[in-house]
């Protein structure tokens, strides 16, 4: 270990590393005591998260920290590959897995206020193949799935809101996660093959009876290609990528970026050391099959502007994405408090009183009760490889923290911990 942090260090001497995330950002660091941080107190953030990368539990890590849309903190630490020993830039290229959700419900909320869906529409006004949908009710004594109508039709809210029935397949071993791991339907070839699959399929529940994160996102960008009528990706690099200027975001990696890709990481069960994961095969291809739910690649820097956006109510450099009516939609609580008794959640994000869901991200409704110290209706989202991303509209903060690492014995809590380490640095949230 010691060998591995004394490389990490020497990885970063010479690198102006909070130069290259602004210029990466096209943001200049602003003095954190002008907008109510401390500057001592932000550098234990930075002593928390290289403490995790020296230890060898991460390859490397980007994290940006933003107040009223002004960078305060920012930190490049690390390598993208151990065994290349190519240092962690400010523009290197992370697999974001499940933080694509919010941007997919980013692009759904485009179409809302457009007029092209309303969260009680029965799904199969949209997608017909979903008419006859059934609820898996139990085996009868064959072993044979017993299958009921739903109490009501799934809507497009619940979709939004994971509570419409479906499943992953892959976070349980009920007999309809066996069935969707039968059927792939991620591994169709379009997302029109998709669909077709899961209409073969049981929902999981009855409608708006549980919380089960699932494919709700995958089938969301089935309906932002159908309602819009453009494919999915070319949607979203139109309508927010380009107005943005996430230039490095995208379902593929062209192949003159692959020199900027990060390894993802998992930790061997035997020794703890980081085992490094084969890139997705064809990635410089857009995929048949873009996953509205965890297919997109970007940057911390990239995301910022994206998460920026939102804090802003939906505007960038006088880029209008969405209206902040209907940003404040997306972002507060949809869930009833019985699916909010923490029986529900993935991962780290336990679904309860206090934190709640919103449509494609999960909002801290009441921070307190649970001991967050993030500002009421701070709403996030993270990734499979430990990217994640919070904005916390009482105290106009952002956070971007880019990592790669699934899974494995000992992850790191980076995300929880960061939020405490920066609040700590907030000494006069007036400013």
């Amino acid at each position: 270990m010691k060998t591995f942090a004394t490389f990490v260090l020497a990885c970063a001497l010479g690198f102006s590393l909070a130069a290259q995330a602004a210029s990466n950002e096209g943001l200049a660091l602003t003095p954190p005591e002008s907008v109510g941080f401390s500057s001592e107190r932000l550098e234990r953030l930075k002593a928390a998260t290289h403490q995790i990368v020296d230890a060898g539990e991460l390859s490397g890590m980007v994290t940006l920290v933003t107040r009223h849309g002004k960078l305060v903190y920012s930190d490049v630490y690390g390598v993208q590959d151990i065994a290349s020993k190519k240092p962690m830039t400010a523009d290197t290229i992370f697999r974001i897995y499940s933080m694509t959700k919010p941007i997919t419900g980013v692009a759904m909320m485009m179409l809302y206020e457009e007029g092209k869906w309303l969260p009680d529409d029965p799904l199969s006004r949209h997608i017909p193949e979903f008419a006859n949908l059934k609820v898996f009710a139990g085996l009868d004594a064959q072993g044979q799935p017993i299958l009921e109508a739903p109490a009501h039709p799934p809507t497009v809210g619940e979709l939004l809101t994971h509570s419409a029935g479906f499943t992953y397949g892959t976070f349980g071993d009920a007999p309809v996660d066996k069935m969707v791991r039968e059927s792939n339907p991620l591994g169709a070839g379009s997302l029109k093959e998709m669909i077709e699959r899961l209409s073969k399929l049981p929902l999981a529940y009855q409608p708006g009876t549980k919380w089960l994160y699932s494919l709700s996102v995958d089938i969301q960008g089935y309906l932002v290609e159908k309602l819009s009528g453009k494919p999915f990706p070319e949607f979203v690099r139109e309508r927010i990528f380009t107005p943005l200027g996430m230039k490095d975001t995208a379902f593929n990696v062209p192949r003159d970026k692959l020199p900027r890709l990060a390894t993802v990481y998992l930790a061997a069960m035997k020794n703890g050391k980081l085992d490094p994961q084969p890139h997705a095969p064809n990635l410089t291809q857009v995929p048949g099959l873009p996953s509205g739910g965890g297919g997109l690649y970007s940057t911390a820097g990239d995301y910022l502007r994206f998460a920026q956006m939102l804090a802003n109510g939906g505007v960038l450099d006088d880029v209008r994405i969405l209206s902040p009516a209907t940003l404040n939609v997306m972002r507060s609580n949809h869930l009833a408090p019985n699916l909010r008794t923490g029986e529900f959640g993935i991962g780290m994000q336990r679904i309860r009183a206090g934190f709640g869901f919103g449509y494609d991200v999960a909002v801290y409704d009441d921070p307190a009760l649970i001991g967050v110290p993030v500002g009421k209706g701070t709403y996030l989202w993270d990734g499979a490889a430990g990217t994640f991303f919070w904005v916390d509209p009482t105290n106009d903060v952002v956070f971007i923290g880019m990592i790669q690492r699934r899974g494995g014995p000992g992850v790191p809590q980076v995300q929880l911990m960061s939020r405490p380490v920066t609040y700590q640095a907030l000494l006069d949230p007036a400013k």
